[in-house]
């Protein structure tokens, strides 16, 4: 009988573990996700009048992402989007200029002030162009790049900082809405 409950609660001890070892996974997995679903809910919502535009937009925000997120990659990948579509945009070499220094930045500081140029030509973009659904803001970090300040796009009032990421996630304002 003793050797029963031994093995049972050894059992039992051994699915405890398993059990808090996939709880641990599941935490750190659901915040990534969340993540992911917001921004893919959010920009499913916004409309811009121009559908070229409206596409490399999207992928501004991927890149807004992967910036605030740390990660070089990702905005690679988003910025090489960016410049092929902004290469149908004739008009607009700059939009262009900045998504290839992104893509071929070393680092993702140098990537930060690529994309600094990127969102100055956005946020002109999006005004002229207008929007046909829902509202954009215009986010101002004054700490970023030695406290020259810099603007980015979003969805949503909240701030989060893609010039200094987890660092400095909340710093920032909003300065003006899109409509």
């Amino acid at each position: 009988m003793k050797e029963l409950i031994k093995s049972g609660i050894s059992i039992l001890s051994i699915l405890l573990l398993i059990a808090c070892g996939n709880n641990e996974n599941k935490k750190k997995e659901i915040p990534q996700n969340k993540k992911t679903s917001v921004a893919i809910t959010k920009e499913s919502e916004v409309k811009i009048n121009d559908d070229l535009l409206n596409a490399i937009y999207s992928q501004y925000t991927h890149l807004t992402v992967a910036l605030t997120q740390g990660n070089i990659a990702e905005a690679k990948l988003a910025a090489n989007a960016i410049e092929a579509g902004a290469q149908k945009i004739s008009a607009n070499s700059n939009l262009v200029t900045s998504a290839g220094a992104i893509v071929s930045a070393p680092d993702i500081e140098k990537q930060r002030v690529a994309y600094s140029q990127l969102s100055n030509e956005m946020a002109g973009l999006l005004k002229k162009a207008g929007m046909a659904d829902a509202e954009l803001y215009v986010h101002y970090c004054p700490m970023a790049f030695d406290n020259k300040g810099a603007v980015w796009i979003s969805t949503t009032k909240e701030v989060r900082n893609p010039y200094f990421g987890e660092k400095m996630l909340k710093c920032g304002e909003v300065k003006e809405t899109i409509k």
